[in-house]
Formats: C-alpha cells, sequence, structure tokens
C-alpha cells in the first residue's frame, strides 16, 4: 500500500505557511463593540434536529440514511450558554418544514445550527439550505461544504486531491450489486500490495454507528451489503490503520478569554486528544454504547508528545485552511503502521455538549488548557462568524447592520 508522501510535521504551522484573509486583521475592537451591542438586540434562534413523525414535521416520513438524532439536549446547552455570556433573546427551534415561518412570526436575525437533519439524503446540508434562501445567517458550514465534510467518501477525495494523508479507500455504491473484491476494479488497484485488515462504515452517519472491522478481504462482501441495507445508501471501505487514534478541532481566528474577544494570525486549533481504546477495541465503539467519559480520552501532552501534537497541528489548521473553512470542526486522526498521522475523517457538527463531571464531549475536553470555558467556546464561534459576515458579507446582512447603526 502506497501512502502520499508525508509533509514535515514536526512543528506547528504558522501563518506564513498558508494564504490568510486579511479581511480581519485589527478590528478586534470594533468587533468586540458589535457583538456587545447585538447581544441586547439580536434574536437568536438555536436549531436542532425535529422529528419527522411529530404532526406537521414533514410531508411524507422518509428514510434515514444518516442515523438521526435531535441533539435538542446539546442545543439547549448552547442556548442556556449564550444567555449566561449575555444574549438576551435566545429560543430553540426544531428543523422541519414548520421552521422558516417559526423564524419569520419570531423576527429571528441569526440562527445556531445544531442539527444533522431530518430525513433524506445529505440531510446536513437541509437547513443551511433553508436559512441561505430565507436570508438568515447562522453559526455553521454553507450547504456545499458541510455536505462536502459530512459524506467520508467525498472528503477524502478532497484530501487526496490536496495532498493530505489519509488512508486507502475504495467506494461500494448503493444499487451497483453486490461488493465482490476480486472483481471490483478499483478495489485490485487501491489494495494489490496489502494484506491487513479493513474498516467499513457508512459514508454518512454518526457515533461511529454501522461501523465494522473486518479481518479479510473475504468477508467484505457480507458486512458491505450490511451497511447498505442499515443505511441505504453507499459504503466506504478503508485499510486499517494499526496505531493510535487522536482527535483535534479547529475554527476560525477570533477566540473568547474570560469572554473578551482575542484575534490570531492562523486558524485556532485545540482539543488535541488521544482517544484511549480498551483492550477488547480495535476501533472505537459507538458513543451510544460506550459514552464518552473522562477515562476514555487523554490529553495530548506537549511536554512529552510534543511531536505528536505538532503534527496534528498542522494537519487541522492545513485542512481548515486549504477547504476554506468558515466553522468549527474535528478531526478524527489515526497513525499508520510507520507512526505518520493519517486523517480519518471530518465531523463538521462536533459535540458541543457542556462538560460534566463524569461526561464530556471531545472539543471540550480541556478547554481549561487554553485559558478557555465552555461559554468562552460559544463566545468564539458566534464572535468569529459575525466577524466574517459583518467584515465581507455586509451586503447579506443589511438586518443585522441596522441593529447596529438604530439608536
Amino acid at each position: 500500500m502506497i501512502f502520499p508522501p508525508p509533509h514535515d510535521t514536526g512543528a506547528p504551522a504558522r501563518a506564513a505557511d498558508y494564504e490568510l484573509p486579511s479581511r480581519r486583521s485589527g478590528r478586534t475592537e470594533e468587533l468586540q463593540s458589535q457583538v456587545d451591542r447585538l447581544m441586547s438586540r439580536m434574536r437568536i434562534a438555536v436549531i436542532y434536529g425535529g422529528d419527522k413523525s411529530a404532526g406537521g414535521a414533514v410531508i411524507n416520513p422518509t428514510l434515514n440514511p444518516r442515523s438521526w438524532k435531535s441533539y435538542q439536549a446539546v442545543a439547549e446547552d448552547i442556548a442556556a450558554s449564550l444567555a449566561r455570556i449575555g444574549f438576551h433573546h435566545v429560543q430553540l427551534l426544531p428543523e422541519n418544514m414548520q421552521l422558516g415561518e417559526r423564524l419569520r412570526q419570531d423576527g429571528i436575525h441569526m440562527a445556531w445550527l445544531n442539527t444533522g437533519g431530518v430525513q433524506g439524503y445529505n440531510p446536513m446540508a437541509h437547513a443551511a439550505a433553508m436559512l441561505e434562501m430565507l436570508g438568515i445567517p447562522y453559526v455553521g458550514h454553507d450547504p456545499l461544504t458541510v455536505g462536502m465534510l459530512d459524506n467520508k467518501h467525498v472528503f477524502k477525495r478532497e484530501l487526496k486531491a490536496l495532498g493530505i494523508p489519509t488512508a486507502p479507500f475504495v467506494v461500494s455504491h448503493f444499487g451497483s450489486g453486490r461488493f465482490r473484491p476480486g472483481a471490483h476494479e478499483r478495489f485490485r488497484e487501491t489494495f494489490s500490495y496489502y494484506d491487513g485488515s479493513f474498516v467499513v462504515k457508512p459514508v454518512s452517519g454518526r457515533a461511529s454507528l454501522h461501523v465494522h472491522l473486518v479481518e479479510h478481504a473475504m468477508d467484505l462482501s457480507d458486512v458491505v451489503a450490511e451497511v447498505h441495507k442499515a443505511t441505504q445508501n453507499h459504503a466506504l471501505i478503508e485499510a486499517y490503520l494499526p496505531g493510535r487514534e487522536f482527535c483535534i478541532a479547529a475554527c476560525g481566528l477570533v477566540t473568547a478569554r474570560k469572554e473578551k474577544l482575542v484575534r490570531h494570525d492562523e486558524p485556532f486549533v485545540f482539543a488535541a486528544i488521544e482517544r484511549l481504546l480498551e483492550p477488547d477495541e480495535k476501533i472505537f465503539t459507538s458513543m451510544d454504547v460506550r459514552p464518552i467519559t473522562v477515562d476514555r480520552i487523554r490529553t495530548v501532552d506537549p511536554a512529552s508528545d510534543g511531536m505528536v501534537l505538532g503534527q496534528l497541528q498542522k494537519l487541522a489548521r492545513q485542512v481548515f485552511v486549504e477547504l476554506n473553512l468558515e466553522s468549527v470542526i474535528r478531526l478524527d486522526v489515526r497513525e499508520d503502521a510507520e507512526g505518520r498521522m493519517v486523517v480519518l475523517e471530518a465531523n463538521p457538527k462536533p459535540d458541543l455538549k457542556a462538560p460534566s463531571e463524569d461526561r464530556t464531549s471531545l472539543i471540550c475536553a480541556n478547554l481549561s488548557a487554553y485559558g478557555m470555558s465552555y461559554d468562552d467556546l460559544i463566545l468564539s464561534l458566534i464572535a468569529d462568524r459575525l466577524d466574517l459576515i459583518l467584515s465581507q458579507r455586509r451586503q447579506t446582512v443589511t438586518h443585522l447592520t441596522e441593529l447596529l447603526e438604530a439608536s
């Protein structure tokens, strides 16, 4: 098996490595004033996934290729944080066919997308597309970007085009008949010199559901058929990587410390953690089965794991910049047999559950190491989004500029 040549990842990437946008430089104080002013004036809706079985949610209930979850509890955490920060008008709304009318009736100025969709294919893109059509700005990725990030095979093709290392893979298309490794030309080409194990997963999914480790190629047909049946969608087959598994998050240039805004000269990367596997695990078990507890993760220590941290930071910044991302993501990364960092996938809506004593989310587990609280992270994400739209897309948010200019 041949991987792309490894990048020089021995040290964290600096801003000079990329063409960073100049649109945000030199306006931190102005942005702080804008955010403070909008806190008492702007009406925000935190949107979670609607239930297709509820009355009036959809016209015709259909299938869910991507396993559904409402994410309402996390939306409540986000809304409570926004209220603590000082936003006066925050409410929760489900994503469903009533959403547009509710946004109009309630005079919503801005939304926060914490939804994985209601039903159908590419569901994570539906709410963003609706808000684009309605002219409501939002915290989250645009429809094209979120669809690309959520569809693992499309994301991995982007990585390959950019020369960013990812595990070798092929796609078994739903509806193309039973997957037969020996008769699949691209599989033969990709894995001609490979005799290891495989991971089979849905191209779009959550929480590691329907993910299988397959020891031998001869067993792939049945497992791929199982994923096809469960999701009614394509299946991804990739090489199993035997090394340690890590996560790292990345977001924009604006963050908050003690609720005061700070501007960086490069994308902010944080939450570098190692996922600790149990003795019986070769791949991570779904968090629906084994929740993410504090004993399931370990912070990457810059003193003892500085090289690992540098590699993770560079990969995260490179993905964020090269794909021109505009909202937070979490990367899942594994070491290959030679110890090189390889990107597995990206989560375009990482879990923003507020940490508690016994449970946490992967990107909120170690915020204190960056001098940040959970409320600081929430403020960071909405302030960075406001910075982008007010400095680069002002003509699309005239309703926000009117709020800022009103006496």
